[in-house]
């Protein structure tokens, strides 16, 4: 477990705004507009004045096999995602903690906490860690617990380096979609685990 540097220079190159991201696939639960707003509130979304218009979204996937995973970082802020699945939207974990630095801003997030390696309910963290702007779409691949589980919730944040926090969200934003996973039979089952 360690945690993400920040580089000097991303202070230096950081534009002042909130950051977001859009998530592109799987289908978000929520409507998003072109910024993928609203999504301030942990864990899936929404925000106090805007808890957001479902989607009914749901993606059939088969449990040990990969799914993809791609998000628009529509305004850019330095850090990094990490991707989590529950059972439960109430299981999803915490956002990660961050430690603070005094700036000629006044105080900003540091550094964030990452587990290096992930367990349940915790897929993947310290994903696509970056200090500039992506130049496109950040994609990868998942290899999805082999489980059965209707309505899975999977979740996608974006934890902001840099960044005062804002009052809703801390220092994370926050997507999920809606998985119906069907364990493979010729694998091995992991619904204890999950």
């Amino acid at each position: 477990m360690l945690a993400l540097p920040v580089a000097g220079l991303a202070a230096a190159i950081a534009p002042a705004v909130n950051a977001h991201f859009k998530l592109l696939e799987p289908a978000s639960w929520l409507e998003q507009d072109d910024r993928g707003d609203p999504q301030k509130l942990a864990p899936c979304g929404g925000t106090l004045a805007d808890p957001g218009e479902p989607t009914g979204a749901m993606t059939a996937v088969t449990g040990g096999s990969k799914l993809k995973i791609v998000v628009n970082e529509s305004i850019f802020h330095p850090g990094h995602y990490r991707i989590s699945l529950a059972r439960k939207r109430n299981a999803l974990p915490l956002d990660p903690s961050v430690s603070m630095h005094e700036t000629e801003r006044g105080l900003r997030s540091q550094s964030a906490f990452i587990m290096t390696t992930p367990m349940p309910p915790i897929i993947v963290d310290g994903l696509w860690p970056h200090t500039e702007k992506p130049e496109k779409n950040w994609e990868t691949e998942i290899t999805l617990p082999n489980i059965t589980c209707e309505g899975c919730q999977l979740q996608v944040i974006q934890v902001m380096l840099e960044h005062p926090g804002v009052r809703e969200g801390g220092f994370s934003y926050h997507h999920c979609a809606v998985l119906n996973i069907t364990a493979d039979p010729a694998k091995p089952n992991e619904d204890a685990k999950w």
